[in-house]
């Protein structure tokens, strides 16, 4: 802390950053969440498939090698998508954020022998090394506190999202048809029991923004709003009827979870995103 004018301001070091989110990228790729190994033994139990049990088994027991052997859930490490509250009575010391950032991920990628996915450019496509730059977004809040959550995403998964600016008219049954249109033509692609985070409103990068903020929710914890929450149960309720099962093998758990997050639109427009994310549901998070 520092005292200015007779107040105190609480600050913290990059270096502090940096070590922080080192840890959050390896821990991340390590440990599954309590919330997603839940719903994963929830829907081996759900599941009537014997192929699709057998799946279940063996991603429940991969969960557990490499929570107990400190190595990755799955060979793809992914894109470091890394979400920042930061309280505007904070106090950054020691360097650029981003940059802490940056050196943050780069660190935990190599020290965590995690893979990297990263190319310099989206032609040239050669491998930047480290992982970085690590996708970042950032939020101003009130307080004092920083709050970071380090959010790998496979590109599996990640190639099977889609956004559609849907008319208005479209309501309600015209985002459900875009949904199940892009869970059916994802398929087994995204690695399936999948975890759906959809976007409603905003504009065309808000919605999308939308979706990934809502892959951070609790999977099973529906939204706060009751016909939001009602349009999840739906969705899970019909895209669990499309038999692409665990997978991609056939059977009734194709999803864990779907979560929705909406924002005030444009008269003119019902931008919708759906962003797919595997059964491995990686996230951690931590205050400072």
């Amino acid at each position: 802390m520092q005292v200015i004018g007779g107040g105190t301001i609480k600050t913290i070091s990059t270096d502090k950053i940096i070590s922080e989110v080192a840890k959050l990228c390896a821990d991340s790729n390590y440990y599954l969440g309590k919330d997603v190994v839940e719903a994963l033994e929830k829907g081996r139990k759900k599941e009537i498939s014997p192929v699709g049990i057998n799946i279940f088994d063996q991603i429940i027991e991969n969960a557990g090698i490499a929570a107990k052997n400190h190595v990755p859930i799955c060979q793809d490490t992914g894109v470091a998508v890394v979400f920042l509250e930061l309280g505007q009575d904070l106090k950054i010391e020691g360097g650029d954020l981003y940059e802490a950032i940056n050196q943050g991920v780069r660190r935990g990628y190599q020290e965590g022998y995690l893979r990297k996915s990263i190319v310099n450019h989206p032609f040239l496509r050669v491998n930047t090394g480290d992982n970085t730059p690590a996708v970042i977004h950032l939020k101003m809040v009130a307080g004092e506190n920083l709050k970071i959550i380090v959010a790998p995403k496979g590109g599996g998964s990640e190639n099977m999202s889609a956004i559609k600016m849907l008319k208005p008219s479209a309501g309600i049954e015209g985002v459900k048809e875009f949904v199940i249109e892009t869970i059916v033509n994802a398929g087994a692609d995204p690695c399936p029991p999948i975890i759906v985070g959809i976007g409603i409103g905003g504009n065309f990068e808000k919605c999308a923004l939308l979706a990934k903020e809502a892959l951070l929710r609790e999977v099973g914890k529906p939204n706060i709003i009751p016909d939001i929450a009602l349009l999840e149960k739906d969705l899970l309720n019909n895209i669990n009827s499309l038999g692409i099962g665990p997978q991609g093998l056939g059977g009734i758990v194709t999803a864990l979870g779907v979560n929705i997050e909406i924002f005030p639109c444009h008269i003119a427009s019902l931008p919708v995103a759906v962003n797919i994310n595997c059964h491995a549901a990686r996230h951690k998070e931590i205050i400072l």
